[in-house]
């Protein structure tokens, strides 16, 4: 459970994130995919992150300390990919220093990798996958906006997403099926992050 969430700093150099003392999640995705949204509901904030109508919003790391007082973890709101009116010059900025903090950084324990349920597989999340795959970097799916779909069209949406990864997989990734708007799934994902926080000790110094 969430009982608070507090903004600590955003910048382009993994460098300067906080000490890396504490559990660490990411939360990344194509534009447009409702990342600030779950975010937003997932901590029962409705502004922690910025949401708009026009994606490429976040454009910095973006750091938040959730439960500071008991148990804290870090959340992390990362750049989205893929956004066609930025800049190759943006767009190549973004994903030196994404790429460097998913690489360095020593306490990230798994990255939420975002997926809009209602469209079948892109070629911009496969190839962002395989990078994380290449790397050893762990992570996880999160399908949203599975309200605008009936529960068994977003049920065979996710299904056919995962069983076609098995053509390249040895095995498909953990995944979640969620709605910001409806909450679903999002306890499922708090008690992930919750047992997984269990495999690194605090260190509070």
């Amino acid at each position: 459970m969430i009982h608070s969430a507090e903004f600590i700093i955003s910048n382009t150099d993994p460098g300067k994130c906080p000490a890396p003392q504490f559990p660490e999640y990411a939360f990344i995705g194509r534009s447009n995919v409702g990342k600030s949204s779950l975010i937003n509901a997932l901590t029962g904030f409705r502004d922690l992150a910025k949401t708009s109508s026009k994606p490429g919003k976040t454009q910095l790391i973006n750091h938040f300390i959730i439960n500071k007082q008991n148990n804290p973890w870090y959340l992390v709101d990362l750049p989205g990919y893929g956004y066609a009116k930025a800049s190759k010059t943006m767009k190549a900025r973004w994903e030196s220093f994404i790429y460097r903090y998913l690489e360095t950084r020593q306490n990230l324990l798994c990255t939420f990798v975002l997926i809009d349920v209602r469209h079948p597989a892109q070629a911009i999340d496969m190839r962002f996958l395989e990078w994380m795959g290449e790397h050893g970097l762990p992570f996880v799916l999160v399908f949203t906006k599975a309200d605008k779909l009936s529960k068994t069209a977003a049920e065979k949406s996710k299904k056919e997403y995962l069983d076609g990864m098995l053509d390249q997989w040895e095995e498909a990734p953990k995944a979640f099926l969620t709605s910001a708007e409806k909450r679903n799934g999002l306890s499922e994902i708090l008690d992930f992050i919750e047992e997984t926080n269990g495999l690194m000790p605090l260190n509070p110094s």
